[in-house]
């Protein structure tokens, strides 16, 4: 695939100020997606569920270029002026001149912030750079006429959002997004993510996703780290394996409504990723004494009341809890009375499934 266009100039005398606005959710992958190799490309298929309240709100705005920087940039973060995150944005938009050469004609402020701890083991890198990839394939539309498929949009926007952070592609669709070559899944592709959620029941379109933030605090790993170090680890090509054999039971789980075999694969793909940490070399844990207690108390809460409450993890300490919404009153009194006080200052998100990214007006 290869979306360089030279044609996509504007005639710099007539380039007003301007801005764009976009919202857009993180994900959380059922079937992880840890190890890539060559362009963000992923060593396994992956399967995620779109959050709604976990997002990134940015805000791009645009004027005449004044300097001679081949990419003219301020970044904002929570108000703050954040020359270190402008510097990964300034190497992002370079690598993609060849795709939207105006970007190197304009200055350009990003205002930007989460509703969410950044860097606590929640996609903000998928939230982020899918909401910026969205901004600039917006402006392309905007000054061109181009993408007007929206298929065609969503497809380059997943395309472009991958090169910025693997797992961002899949925040671009509603619901359940698929990524990675997958033999039992057509049309899926390392290049970008594909929408799924017209195939699975609609049980999971409502799926709550509730957040225990156990920690706040930034991760001692990076998940850039994290999947550098699945190069030399011994149980590489075995996980890969896995996680192909996992994705085709897990989505057949989906389309059946099969709420006992979706979670125990979702549960089994959370531990495998932190054991893929801990067998890494060096080894690291991400994982707090609170998220193996609140653990505990899920899978004791289970087995005594029958409620479908599974959890997952992201490469960070903070339990994922999921369940569908007709036991969403019982489970949530739960959370408030047995899991709340394991969070740091009481802390969780009560999220769910969501219907993807939204433009919101300036």
């Amino acid at each position: 695939m290869e979306y360089k266009n030279p044609k996509l100039i504007l005639d710099s005398s007539k380039i007003e100020a301007g801005q764009l606005r976009w919202r857009s959710p993180s994900n959380i992958a059922l079937v992880k997606y840890w190890g890539k190799y060559g362009q963000q490309q992923p060593r396994n298929p992956s399967i995620s569920l779109t959050l709604s309240q976990a997002a990134t709100d940015t805000t791009l705005s645009y004027s005449p270029k004044k300097s001679d920087k081949d990419i003219d940039l301020a970044f904002y973060f929570a108000g703050e002026l954040r020359p270190d995150f402008a510097e990964k944005v300034e190497k992002y938009f370079r690598s993609l001149l060849a795709v939207f050469p105006f970007l190197g004609q304009m200055h350009l402020r990003i205002e930007t912030n989460n509703s969410f701890p950044h860097s606590a083991g929640i996609a903000s890198s998928a939230s982020a750079m899918s909401a910026l990839a969205l901004i600039l394939c917006d402006m392309e539309r905007q000054f061109f006429e181009t993408l007007s498929d929206e298929n065609e949009f969503l497809q380059k926007v997943s395309y472009l959002s991958r090169l910025g952070s693997g797992s961002a592609c899949r925040s671009v669709y509603p619901y359940v997004a698929i990524w990675g070559d997958s033999a039992s899944i057509p049309n899926a592709s390392n290049q970008y993510a594909i929408p799924y959620a017209e195939e699975i029941d609609p049980i999971f379109h409502t799926y709550h996703d509730d957040i225990l933030i156990i920690s706040r605090a930034e991760k001692s790993v990076s998940s850039r780290a994290g999947h550098q170090l699945m190069e030399n680890n011994l149980y590489a090509e075995n996980r890969y394996q896995q996680a192909r054999q996992r994705l085709t039971r897990l989505v057949d789980a989906m389309r059946d409504g099969d709420l006992e075999t979706f979670g125990k694969i979702t549960e089994s793909e959370a531990l495998t990723l932190h054991a893929l940490m801990m067998t890494s070399n060096p080894p690291y844990l991400l994982m707090e004494p609170n998220s193996d207690a609140a653990i505990r108390k899920v899978q004791t809460y289970r087995a005594d009341t029958g409620h479908p409450l599974y959890f997952t993890l992201d490469a960070g300490p903070n339990l994922h809890l999921l369940y569908p919404d007709n036991v969403a009153e019982p489970i949530k009194q739960f959370i408030r009375t047995e899991l709340t006080p394991l969070c740091q200052d009481c802390l969780y998100i009560a999220d769910r499934c969501g219907a993807g990214p939204e433009k919101i007006d300036s």
